[in-house]
């Protein structure tokens, strides 16, 4: 046991400093306990929310297979289109854009362009990489999708922005945090 001096020249050991270590950290959880449990919960803001989104996505699940696409094929369109101006759509970015596993990206693709839809190419800096291209066909169905999109936005979209304008406002997400210390 090691003594360390403390103001006033009195020694705290090295037990009594991870024994009060404890307390202060268990203290501290209690009381962001007690203040998550004293927060309110709005659940029907939520489940509003939740259904705003699905009702949204179902929409655009449907006239995505209503022009012979599946719903995640769509998506995987629109960011290929949106990449255009960014950088290459790689296989790997539009993984982390579509947010699914690798091999189900290369699925989509694969599929895509047996349609022609989409094509590949080498990456021009990483010719091991692979770069997906809209064809004009795939332009043709995205942009379709896109302007259906756009419409339903316009009917549906101002109840999922309140709702949502609801949801970040009833937990204090709106308002700037303080500064601290005058930074």
């Amino acid at each position: 046991m090691k003594l360390r001096p403390a103001a006033g020249g009195v020694g705290i050991s090295s037990d009594d400093m991870s024994y009060h270590g404890v307390i202060l950290s268990r203290l501290m959880a209690t009381r962001t306990a007690r203040r998550q449990a004293s927060r309110r919960v709005d659940y029907e803001t939520l489940a509003d929310l939740r259904y705003h989104i699905r009702r949204f996505l179902r929409v655009r699940e449907e006239a995505a297979r209503a022009v012979g696409v599946e719903p995640q094929q769509y998506v995987l369109l629109l960011q290929v289109k949106s990449f255009e101006s960014r950088r290459p759509a790689t296989i790997g970015a539009l993984t982390e854009r579509l947010q699914i596993r690798h091999h189900a990206t290369v699925q989509l693709v694969d599929r895509l362009a047996q349609r022609g839809m989409v094509r590949r190419r080498r990456a021009e800096l990483d010719r091991r990489g692979v770069v997906v291209e809209l064809t004009a066909r795939g332009e043709a169905v995205l942009r379709k999708l896109a302007l259906n999109s756009l419409a339903e936005l316009r009917t549906g979209g101002p109840a999922l922005a309140a709702t949502l304008t609801r949801v970040i406002e009833l937990n204090g997400a709106g308002r700037p945090r303080p500064k601290k210390n005058g930074r």
